[in-house]
């Protein structure tokens, strides 16, 4: 999966690939996302496979972004 674009909301982290995609994951979903600070979230490095916060030992990978997603009951 090729990703051409990453960007920060304040309630979530988008990925856009190649072919025009997108798809969003929300910080609330991940304890160390959603507590950390807009600068700490910020902080985040790339691979060929997802996103990395190493302060927060946190990963997202670019696959997550597109898997159906279903609601906590």
């Amino acid at each position: 999966m090729e990703i051409k674009k990453i960007w920060l909301t304040p309630t979530e982290i988008w990925v856009q690939t190649a072919d025009g995609q997108k798809a969003c994951e929300r910080f609330a979903d991940y304890t160390a996302l959603r507590n950390a600070t807009p600068a700490e979230r910020e902080q985040y490095t790339l691979s060929p496979y997802g996103i990395h916060w190493e302060h927060l030992d946190e990963d997202l990978c670019y696959e997550g972004f597109f898997r159906h997603k279903t609601a906590n009951k």
